[in-house]
């Protein structure tokens, strides 16, 4: 299937826009933040943007590895990792009117602990900032290295999330030789297992997979206590990436959301423009209202209101110099953490001949 050839009318979508979407852009440009969102070209941006939810990248924009799925540049950063990062991007996302945070990486094969550490940081210094919102974690596999697993969940998100991406007979075709079906399961077992969060898995399809081993990779992941699970489909980012053999209907992805229900997830999100962080903030409080009778659309509402309050409060503590209309600075709350390793004891070296 031919990447340009006309697409289904499902997976036509009209461009973002809007006065929130277009204050929120202008926003993450002056703070010089670069979300997956707009990266990815994702077709759900102006609806996520509108509820408070965003996705940002840390730790630079070249992963160590190179799927056929994927379109982030592949590379070395050989140990090159930004100190003051966790210091900024906390700061920047607790001015804005976000209810919902995913904070995603590359894979930093080069690190000692993949990058782990860095991320945590940034989660409990966001924490420090602004106690209302929500964090998820969108991370990689860190190579199986559990240790790595454990300090994420240490620094307290609210969702820890990885993707197992491709049913099992896929994996070897469309992922780095490094990923491995049984690795991911394994990573996202020893989340839930450290701490009592929710887990969140996603899963791309049009790849060429059959509806039994989409059913399979669900159980798998059930398996693995996953409670969230998102299904969407693969599009085709370049003519170098892997061919999208397949549109997935409607009706199959509705299909999958019955069978996904069935087997106990907390929430499925599933459909054509579904993506990984798919209306985050929803599906987080969907699966967390699970049985009760709470009305998400209030919630979401709610939330956003306090994000408005807690973003404008700290705005007034840390302007932006040369912003017109901005308070006289004063301290932010202090750090309560250590420093990050200096960078070069995070690089993972070559062993000696």
């Amino acid at each position: 299937m031919e990447r340009f050839s006309p697409k289904p009318p499902w997976l036509k979508v009209r461009a973002p826009g809007g006065d929130r979407y277009h204050e929120l852009k202008r926003t993450l440009r002056e703070n010089d933040l670069y979300t997956v969102c707009e990266e990815a070209r994702c077709p759900n941006v102006g609806e996520c943007w509108r509820e408070g939810t965003a996705t940002v990248m840390l730790l630079g924009d070249t992963c160590t590895r190179g799927c056929r799925f994927c379109a982030v540049t592949t590379g070395n950063p050989r140990g090159a990792v930004d100190g003051r990062e966790p210091e900024h991007v906390a700061r920047a996302i607790a001015r804005m009117d976000l209810s919902y945070v995913v904070m995603t990486m590359v894979n930093r094969d080069d690190l000692l602990d993949g990058g782990a550490e860095h991320v945590a940081t940034t989660v409990r210094r966001l924490r420090e900032l602004r106690a209302d919102i929500l964090i998820e974690t969108l991370v990689g596999d860190f190579q199986g290295h559990m240790s790595a697993v454990d300090a994420v969940v240490d620094g307290a998100p609210d969702v820890f999330a990885h993707n197992v991406e491709v049913v099992r007979g896929l994996t070897r075709a469309i992922r780095d030789a490094r990923c491995g079906y049984d690795q991911s399961l394994a990573v996202l077992r020893r989340a839930k297992e450290r701490a009592p969060l929710v887990t969140k898995s996603s899963i791309m399809v049009g790849l060429g997979e059959s509806e039994g081993e989409v059913v399979e990779t669900m159980r798998d992941l059930r398996a693995a206590n996953v409670d969230v699970v998102t299904i969407g489909q693969y599009l085709r980012p370049t003519p170098r990436h892997a061919e999208v053999l397949r549109f997935v209907t409607p009706e199959e992805f509705a299909e999958y959301e019955r069978i996904g229900r069935e087997l106990g997830f907390a929430y499925v999100a599933s459909g054509p423009l579904v993506r990984s962080s798919y209306k985050a903030a929803e599906v987080f409080l969907k699966s967390m209202l699970r049985g009760g009778t709470g009305d998400v659309k209030e919630a979401l509402e709610a939330r956003l209101a306090t994000a408005r309050t807690e973003a404008a409060r700290v705005a007034a503590l840390h302007p932006v110099e040369g912003r017109s209309g901005d308070a006289p600075a004063v301290s932010l709350p202090p750090r309560t953490d250590p420093d990050l390793l200096p960078p070069d004891r995070l690089v993972r070296r070559p062993s000696a001949p």
